[in-house]
């Protein structure tokens, strides 16, 4: 695909996650594994290393001029974040690409019932 395919792909999930506040792995997934045809462990690895900083930092900016973030719960995610995704990368590579993909499905489903249908 080309270049320009990748930027736009690129400001169709940032402009999500600046959006929504979700992370841009919701969109970026979905759209490998069905437009660039990726494996799901290839979708998940190459979303990760493309959402690394500084992606979030122009959004979070504009929700700290805002008034909108609490650093001292931000940091504490972050260090959360940091050590979870490399236990949930290590757990991921020992499941087989199918099973990962419904996981992944699942939770987004999961997801979207929550919103659609909670109080």
């Amino acid at each position: 695909m080309p270049n320009l395919f990748n930027i736009l792909i690129g400001l169709l999930a940032g402009t999500f996650s600046g959006f929504f506040g979700i992370g841009g792995a919701v969109v970026l997934v979905p759209l490998l594994v069905y437009l660039f045809k990726f494996s799901q462990h290839l979708a998940q690895g190459t979303a990760l290393a493309a959402l690394l900083l500084p992606v979030g930092i122009l959004a979070a900016i504009k929700y700290y001029q805002a008034g909108n973030i609490n650093i001292k719960v931000a940091i504490f995610i972050s260090l959360g974040f940091f050590i979870g995704g490399f236990i949930g990368a290590n757990i991921a590579h020992i499941l087989p690409q199918l099973v990962l993909r419904r996981l992944f499905g699942a939770l987004l489903f999961c997801i979207s019932m929550y919103m659609l249908l909670g109080k």
